[in-house]
């Protein structure tokens, strides 16, 4: 049976990194961008890892150019931007795709696992992602930056959370992940 410490991603220098490396932690997963309306959640996301790295919680993210292209920049520029304005701890990956034929193999596993529930939370958000990615409701896609995926030590999927979840609110589950 496959997990998320069966698979294999890449660092930003280009460097492979076993998932299994981070076997016996629990994971948060998250997409993310740094021209997206979304992207102070660096800052939640940073937060969270600091309060919890220490009880075995690791945060990795996966920057994505796929929605609106808010992620243009080169793997360097993305690692420098999350070091400067947010100082970002916790690795930040290679650029990927999370959608399409070229999905990251990582990201077709968690959307599979936990395929989302996308609800009209913030009506003006769920109107402007259905006009511009109208392929991807009603599917397992990730619609848009800073999706998470809860992965527990065992790592299986826990909960996926749909990226008007804010890191903060995610904090009421790690005792499931950590535990």
């Amino acid at each position: 049976m496959t997990n998320t410490f069966d698979f294999t991603v890449k660092a930003a220098d280009g460097s492979d990194v076993p998932m299994s490396d981070f076997a016996g932690k629990a994971l948060l997963i998250v997409n993310v961008a740094s021209k997206c309306g979304l992207t102070p959640q660096y800052e939640a996301l940073e937060a969270l890892y600091e309060e919890n790295k220490d009880k075995g919680l690791e945060i990795i993210g996966f920057p994505c150019n796929q929605f609106g292209g808010q992620e243009p920049g080169t793997d360097e520029e993305i690692q420098e931007f999350c070091s400067l304005t947010y100082d970002v701890k916790f690795p930040i990956m290679r650029k990927i795709d999370v959608n399409g034929e070229g999905a990251d193999p990582l990201f077709s596993y968690l959307r599979a696992a936990d395929p989302g529930d996308f609800q009209p939370v913030i009506p003006r958000l769920w109107d402007a992602l259905k006009q511009m990615n109208p392929e991807t409701f009603g599917t397992d896609e990730v619609k848009w930056n800073f999706t998470k995926f809860l992965v527990g030590r065992d790592g299986n999927v826990i909960r996926r959370y749909e990226p008007y979840v804010s890191p903060a609110d995610i904090a009421a589950d790690l005792p499931e992940a950590l535990g």
